[in-house]
């Protein structure tokens, strides 16, 4: 059982506004993810002064939150949930320091992510340390005593304006409606440790999704067209090959089993998806697939760790593109199932975010 709300979601100024040698760093934690619980969050109130530690139950605690922390000025904050609170929260921010936002013009935060959700796409991401011994408390230990070795940039897919690490139409949002349907009927007892992690996942592709199109058509045509700037074709091993792609000019044609764009190699459990996605800044990893079930299914650990690069994967750099599909296809965005959709934009976002990287230590 969670413990009360701290007294943190009093949201007006408190001591921490005040001018001190130390860097403040905020930490803002799920109240409804799985591994944020009451012992978590008692640790954590070991190194994180009471006014800095917040629990979040809802999207409007979250903008609170946001109101809170860019109000008190926090050079630092923390999320810990996964990578839908993260998103979920920087969304708020930059929502509030953009052009109509309270506090436009405000510098954004710094964010560091704690790996206490499902996926943590992100988390891997910046190498954050695991929940095992004291890792996540470290990892806050070491941002208030400025000991983090590096911040790294961070682009942003934006999508029907919201912001995203990765966004796509077919097999991938397929795959996880899959995983969840896998997570609620084996996900319990004996196997939830099993089913409600990356065993899940690859469980959902190698017993659902896949066998799945084994009897079903996964192609569907598709027309991916390049946005106002210049497109780049990558090669196997991620170089630029060919001449630069035009503003406006088809990239693909055909059939696809999916279209997919990431600014950061990890969906998540590990799985890099998008190997290239880091290699030139202000550019997104276009993704289109084009194999079949049966060429997944024989190289999905090559596949999942980023290594399998068949004839029928077509890799871009590009900053906006719009994929149409021929009939409706399942769409996520940032790991989140979104329905269906048969157009779509995916673009770079017009702010980056920084995330402080802990350099491997786990």
């Amino acid at each position: 059982m969670l413990v009360q709300p701290l007294r943190s979601t009093d949201f007006r100024r408190s001591p921490s506004a005040l001018p001190s040698a130390e860097p403040k760093v905020a930490v803002l934690l799920n109240a409804n993810a799985r591994k944020v619980d009451a012992r978590v969050v008692k640790l954590l109130s070991h190194v994180v002064p009471e006014e800095d530690l917040f629990l979040s139950r809802s999207p409007l605690d979250a903008r609170r939150i946001a109101q809170t922390v860019l109000e008190r000025g926090y050079p630092t904050v923390f999320t810990g949930g996964g990578d839908g609170t993260f998103m979920g929260f920087v969304n708020e921010v930059l929502q509030q320091v953009g052009p109509r936002g309270k506090f436009a013009g405000q510098a954004a935060p710094r964010f560091g992510i704690l790996k206490l959700g499902t996926g943590n796409g992100i988390a891997a991401f910046v190498n954050a340390s695991s929940t095992r011994g004291d890792g996540i408390l470290n990892d806050v230990v070491r941002a208030r005593a400025s000991e983090v070795p590096s911040v790294r940039t961070m682009d942003l897919v934006q999508v029907d304006g919201q912001r995203a690490p990765f966004a796509g139409l077919g097999v991938d949002g397929k795959v996880l409606n899959d995983y969840i349907a896998v997570k609620e009927t084996l996900g319990k007892g004996m196997f939830k440790r099993v089913m409600s992690g990356g065993g899940g996942y690859f469980s959902a592709v190698a017993f659902k999704t896949v066998p799945h199109y084994l009897t079903s058509s996964v192609l569907v045509e598709c027309e991916v067209v390049n946005g106002a700037a210049e497109a780049f074709r990558l090669g196997a091993d991620g170089h630029e090959v060919g001449a630069p792609l035009a503003p406006g000019a088809t990239l693909f044609r055909g059939k696809l089993m999916m279209a997919a764009a990431g600014t950061m190699p990890f969906y998540g459990y590990g799985f890099r998806m998008f190997p290239y996605a880091n290699d030139r800044r202000g550019y997104l990893q276009l993704r289109l697939g084009q194999v079949s079930p049966t060429q997944v299914l024989a190289n999905l650990p090559r596949l999942w760790n980023g290594r399998w690069a068949p004839e029928g994967l077509h890799d871009f750099h590009a900053k906006d593109v719009t994929i149409r599909f021929a009939k409706p296809m399942p769409f996520q965005v940032g790991g989140d199932a979104a329905g269906y959709r048969e157009q779509v934009k995916l673009s770079v976002a017009p702010e980056s975010i920084e995330l402080l990287d802990f350099n491997g230590v786990q």
